[in-house]
C-alpha cells in the first residue's frame, strides 16, 4: 500500500464521447474542461448520478479529478466518465477492483453507430425491391 501512485491517468470511451481523466490527491473537486461537473450536468439528474456512482463506493475521497471531454452527447459523456473514473481508481487502489467489477463499472460498451453504405439510404435501409415488373 505504501508504493501507490501519486496520480493516475485513464481514458473512457462510449460511442463518440472520449474522456481523458487525471486523478491527483486533493480535496474531491471534479473539473470538466475547466468547469465544475455540476455545471455540465445541471438539470440532468440521472446523468449526474451516473458520474457520482463510483464515488458512492468510496465514501472518503481525497482526490481531485481533472477531465477533458470531447464529442458525444450528455448521456454518453456521463458513461465514458464513469468508465474512466473507475479505471483510474482501480489503478490507484488495486485492492478495490472487485467492488467496481461487481457493479460493472469496468465494463466497456464498445458499440458505435454503423456507417452508411454506398447505394443504401441508411446503414441497412434499402429501397423496396419488387420482382413483379410492369
Amino acid at each position: 500500500m505504501a508504493d501507490l501512485p501519486l496520480f493516475s491517468k485513464s481514458v473512457g470511451r462510449r460511442k463518440t464521447a472520449i474522456v481523458n481523466l487525471t486523478l491527483v490527491p486533493g480535496l474531491g473537486h471534479i473539473n470538466v474542461n475547466g468547469y465544475s461537473v455540476k455545471n455540465l450536468f445541471s438539470g440532468h439528474l440521472t446523468r449526474l448520478q451516473k458520474t457520482q456512482r463510483p464515488f458512492s463506493i468510496l465514501i472518503r475521497l481525497m482526490f481531485d479529478v481533472n477531465i477533458k471531454i470531447q464529442g458525444g452527447g450528455l448521456q454518453r459523456k456521463a458513461e465514458a466518465f464513469q468508465l474512466a473514473f473507475a479505471r483510474s481508481l482501480v489503478r490507484m487502489r488495486p485492492d478495490i477492483k472487485y467492488l467496481f467489477r461487481e457493479q460493472s463499472f469496468l465494463t466497456c460498451d464498445s458499440r458505435k453507430k454503423e456507417r452508411r453504405k454506398y447505394g443504401l439510404k441508411k446503414a441497412r435501409k434499402a429501397q423496396q425491391f419488387s420482382k413483379r415488373s410492369l
